[in-house]
């Protein structure tokens, strides 16, 4: 492991999940803002790290501002060390099993990963505070689909009801978080989070499928694209946007919780049918097939932010509007098969 510098300059940052959408958008960000920043990522033998790849420095560069570490959530004794050796000053923890349709497979271990990760990383934050007297700011990315069937609009006082073992390990983390807040006095925050798209989004998930699909169908190399429930309506942001909101708690003179969205849902057909249309291709449904492998053992319906909170208190509000996300996403796939 790479110790940090100890010298202090500016904020450290320690970002579990770094390698994945938000976590390279947020170290993208932080850098920005003069931050050292830290990140954990699992060993793999395939390479991972194609989201920061553009940002990781000469591994023997000095005074380097990005430092990556091995470990897992699912490693309590890592992360402890981690902290100890880091000293950060804030931890996102970005890092979860994060495929809802996957969770009803592997539920035991999205309920180890994202569910206990967390309460790893809050043990950790507490040993530490006790020890050193030092403060460490937590983030915990809380999602949308902690409220699954509950009737829209979604904000902070909604009941949860969720419908997917993903879902089940988000609100055990969710109310770990609030617990440890309030039983251990850690500035511990809870970002609720609705979906948030971008063309660095995981090629399993729906939006990506689907401009990924289009473009590989204009490229020659694929026929369809298939997909499960069309009719599923989800809050849509652009990711980007959504890791200046995760900052802004941890910056406010108290921890608190915010749900963070757009305030406008969509259905996945509505989704397909503009990316279609923006890539000028024709009929969409010449091209997707429906598959119930894709369909939920129990569906979420709609989900719709109500980001008041947030605008309020952090001075937030989405900016991307739905057409522009779809375009955002379309052009971005089309120019990764040289197509623009």
């Amino acid at each position: 492991m790479v110790r940090g510098n100890n010298k202090k300059q500016g904020k450290i940052a320690l970002i579990t999940g770094i390698t994945g959408q938000d976590g390279s958008y947020l170290t993208e960000f932080l850098l920005a803002k003069k931050y050292e920043v830290h990140g954990v990522m699992r060993r793999s033998s395939s390479f991972t790290t194609g989201r920061i790849d553009h940002l990781l420095p000469e591994i023997h560069q000095k005074n380097r501002k990005l430092i990556v570490h091995y470990g897992d959530l699912a490693d309590a004794n890592t992360i402890r060390k981690l902290l100890y050796i880091i000293k950060p000053d804030e931890i996102y923890n970005l890092g979860a099993q994060s495929h809802v349709r996957v969770s009803f497979d592997t539920p035991e271990y999205t309920a180890n990963i994202t569910g206990l990760g967390t309460l790893r990383v809050l043990e950790a934050i507490k040993d530490y505070q006790e020890n050193t007297g030092g403060e460490i700011k937590f983030y915990q990315a809380s999602s949308s689909e902690m409220f699954g069937s509950a009737p829209p609009p979604q904000n902070e006082k909604t009941p949860f009801h969720p419908r997917s073992p993903y879902g089940i390990a988000k609100v055990f983390s969710y109310h770990t978080t609030v617990n440890y807040r309030e039983a251990y006095n850690i500035f511990a925050v809870n970002g609720i989070l609705f979906n948030h798209e971008s063309p660095r989004r995981g090629e399993t998930f729906v939006t990506k499928k689907i401009t990924r699909g289009i473009a590989r169908i204009l490229s020659g190399k694929d026929k369809k694209i298939y997909l499960g429930n069309l009719d599923a309506r989800r809050d849509w942001g652009y990711a980007p946007e959504y890791c200046e909101a995760m900052w802004l708690m941890l910056q406010q003179d108290k921890p608190d919780d915010y749900v963070i969205g757009t305030g406008e849902t969509h259905s996945v057909r509505e989704f397909v049918k503009l990316a279609f249309k923006t890539a000028g291709l024709g009929n969409y449904k010449k091209y997707i097939e429906i598959d119930p492998r894709y369909y939920r053992p129990s569906e979420v319906n709609l989900l719709l932010a109500n980001p008041a909170k947030a605008k309020k208190e952090l001075k937030w509000e989405s900016k991307t509007k739905f057409k522009d996300l779809v375009k955002i996403m379309v052009e971005a796939d089309l120019k990764n098969e040289n197509l623009l």
